[in-house]
């Protein structure tokens, strides 16, 4: 849910966290001992910079002590409101005759919830994809600003067939529609009809739902479970967009209520089956929802999906936690069942307009049992609800039905039906290999086209052998292929036997990048992020990883989406950070970098940044480099953080290798006053070390590493980041926030 004249009044602003200096009496005033920048310094050393770290929260209330900018004043601004800085991008509403920068929270919730045209104004914004563009500009523009991340290179994919494999050059994949959803339009003229996929990540085995427990989906999980479970209201199209599913959706209709909730009422088609014959009715549209909306299979996961977030009464029944509960209630009121095939989805009107509001009414077909059991799904008349043994608890005060839960994600044959295209034969937990057949119920997708390949094998495959894997007939699939040595070999391969092999090629939609823990330690510090950016030589970093195939990208978009090109003819304004060691230098030096481990003034070595005791937490006042050379210091009052990057890369990785040389060891990255200290391992223990949490199993703690590289993409069909920018803390707490990084210019103080 996420995204994005001239400033005339740049003589009145100052730089800080707000557009204005506060008075005392502004309730968006910083608290006591933050610093006002149109204050006298009180220093002999180095002028000292307005603070600018996640630490001014330290010891704040969220909720008491401050709020974010959007839940203050969001619901009433509209595009017109907004002042663009058309020299910097930034941009700025006015309230009340306050200034207000506005930050990544405001901007993407702006971007998905803030798009219905201002009235009068239709000239200026002729429909709302005009609107959300717009935000989703300024959006960018922020982003590039703020650096939460650092993308080092965007490559170009090439997907490498054998040529038995016919219709891919009709039916070509893209950023918005893969290999999985591609080849349902494909045929196969090997002898036994089947098509071997190969997948440079691996199967773990949660096919039933790839995102259970974590934050985002296994690559390969996802691509098989979008191949086993669908029969979905609303379908993602090839291009990127929405539509209702008729093949599956009889009727659907939406009103807007009077107090602004919209209500879409969802009719199936009778007759649909699953792949076991049995009959798909309502409640196996609802059940997977209504589960992961409930403590029960929070309990199960070890993180509360929330799935049915936007409804009316999603608090209330998210809240209750059985029989006898003392909060919550057990009926969901935003969700009702009308009868077999009829269902309504109430929003709350806090959640709207919403710019990709029909995905609202998405539903998949899941047989109800898979994920509660043998409890029931009722509704007299208030809203949904689970009958009393869904709640049932064990003799150690467990849920049953979250141990039921559990095991339904790891399952991985048959004791469920499917609702996909193809339906699992086998799972090989050894090679990590997954045998699926087509599904002789499945109605068709969106388009109404059924697969006629008869079986699909998803396997792992080994990067450095898997053109050998596809010479030997191993694969008819290898996806992805990219840098420059690889996809030399396969281009070359295809033009020595073009009888046997095709290639298709498109750009990515995402990029490899140095990502930040964005919480603590010298990177929450946005002149810290700049100045690594200017250190990294980014475009030769670039052509070096992807051998020519590729490039840089200054932003989080893919440039064949249509708001970047909306963005682009609109005079977006993106900073590149072109190499310097000057800037980088000036960046830290306007950021208070500028002292030694002594507080003395900084001459060479390590930078240091003078920090107020009262603006650290644990995690900085222990915050040392991996050998534990450089530590916070203290002295007298005030504490000393090092200029360290804990970096921790995977390994087994190119991308690693090559940031050894150009991060870690970079003459840049030294003469500006950074140390870069690292250790290489699984991609798992990153994680772990990135979440601070023992999600995969590993994690030990003290948190250390503040530097992880990693990719990230935006192939959704919905460019959506609201709530990832959150600064409440239980949603940061559960991984809302994906950078861990807070935007200052969102909070609103409350006093």
């Amino acid at each position: 849910m996420k995204k994005f004249l001239a400033l005339l009044l740049a003589a009145v602003m100052c730089l800080g966290l707000f557009a204005c200096t506060p008075q005392a009496s502004d309730p968006s005033a910083p608290p006591a001992g933050s610093s006002d920048p149109s204050a006298p310094v009180e220093s002999e050393g180095p002028t000292e910079p307005e603070y600018t770290g996640v630490g001014l929260l330290a010891g704040k209330e969220y909720g008491v002590d401050y709020t974010d900018l959007y839940t203050q004043f969001g619901k009433q601004i509209t595009i017109a409101d907004v002042i663009e800085d058309t020299d910097t991008g930034l941009s700025y509403i006015e309230v009340d005759g306050q200034q207000y920068e506005l930050g990544m929270d405001f901007l993407s919730m702006c971007m998905v919830y803030n798009t219905a045209i201002p009235e009068g104004r239709e000239a200026d914004w002729p429909t709302e994809d005009d609107v959300y563009a717009n935000w989703w500009k300024l959006y960018i523009q922020r982003w590039n600003s703020l650096l939460p991340e650092i993308p080092l290179y965007s490559n170009e994919y090439y997907d490498l067939y054998n040529a038995q494999i016919k219709g891919v050059a009709e039916y070509p994949t893209n950023p918005y529609w893969s290999a999985e959803q591609a080849l349902i339009d494909w045929t196969s003229e090997k002898a036994d009809n089947s098509i071997f996929i190969g997948d440079t990540t691996e199967l773990s085995g949660k096919i039933r739902y790839a995102t259970f427990g974590a934050t985002d989906p296994g690559a390969a999980d996802l691509a098989v479970q979008n191949m086993c479970v669908g029969m979905e209201t609303v379908s993602s199209t090839k291009e990127g967009g929405f539509v209702w599913n008729d093949s599956v959706v009889a009727e659907h209709s939406d009103v807007v209520n009077e107090d602004g909730s919209k209500t879409f009422t969802i009719k199936i088609k009778e007759g649909l089956k699953f792949s076991d014959g049995s009959d798909v009715t309502s409640k196996d549209y609802l059940a997977f929802a209504m589960a992961f909306s409930t403590p029960v299979a929070a309990e199960a996961a070890g993180k509360d999906h929330q799935s049915l977030r936007p409804l009316v009464g999603f608090d209330d029944f998210n809240a209750y936690t059985g029989p006898g509960s003392e909060k919550g209630t057990k009926e969901i009121k935003g969700l009702r069942l009308i009868d077999d095939h009829t269902f309504s989805v109430t929003i709350d009107a806090k959640h709207l307009p919403y710019f990709y509001d029909i995905t609202y009414g998405a539903f998949r077909a899941y047989a109800a049992k898979q994920w509660i059991g043998d409890a029931q799904i009722l509704d007299d008349g208030n809203g949904c609800y689970f009958s009393d043994d869904f709640y049932a608890k064990d003799g150690d005060d467990k849920y049953v039905t979250a141990a039921h839960i559990y095991a339904t994600s790891q399952n991985t044959d048959n004791t469920y039906p499917y609702s996909g295209p193809y339906m699992l034969e086998s799972y090989d937990v050894a090679d990590k290999s997954a045998v699926l057949k087509i599904n002789p119920n499945f109605p068709g997708n969106f388009e109404g086209v059924k697969p006629t390949i008869e079986t699909v094998v998803y396997k792992y495959v080994v990067t450095k052998t898997q053109l050998t894997d596809l010479q030997t007939g191993g694969v008819d699939v290898l996806k992805g292929i990219t840098g420059g040595d690889a996809t030399n070999e396969a281009l070359a391969l295809v033009e020595k036997e073009p009888d046997k092999y095709v290639a298709t090629h498109y750009s990515r939609a995402g990029y490899g990048k140095l990502g930040f823990r964005g919480d603590f330690g010298p990177v929450q510090f946005v002149e810290v992020r700049r100045a690594i950016a200017y250190c990294m030589d980014r475009a030769g970093f670039a052509k070096d990883f992807t051998g020519g195939f590729g490039g840089v990208s200054d932003g989080p978009y893919y440039t064949g989406s249509w708001m970047y090109k909306h963005a682009v003819e609109h005079g977006m304004i993106l900073d590149a950070y072109a190499t310097s060691v000057d800037s980088a230098i000036a960046a830290l030096e306007e950021g208070g970098w500028i002292y030694d481990a002594e507080g003395n003034p900084y001459e060479s070595g390590v930078r240091y940044k003078k920090i107020a005791a009262d603006h650290m937490d644990e995690r900085d006042i222990t915050f040392q480099s991996k050998d534990g050379a450089y530590k916070t210091t203290k002295v007298g009052d005030d504490y000393y953080m090092p200029l360290v990057l804990n970096w921790y890369g995977t390994a087994d990785n190119d991308f690693t290798d090559l940031l050894v040389t150009g991060f870690m060891q970079s003459e840049n990255m030294a003469s500006a006053g950074f140390v870069v200290q690292n250790t290489v391992g699984d991609f798992n223990p990153m994680l772990d070390e990135l979440y601070q949490a023992p999600v995969t199993g590993s994690y030990q703690g003290p948190p250390m590493y503040t530097c992880f590289n990693y990719a990230t993409g935006f192939t959704s069909a919905a460019y959506d980041y609201a709530y990832n920018w959150t600064l409440d803390p239980g949603m940061f707490a559960d991984g809302w926030n994906g950078c861990y990084v807070k935007d200052l210019a969102d909070v609103y103080w409350l006093k």
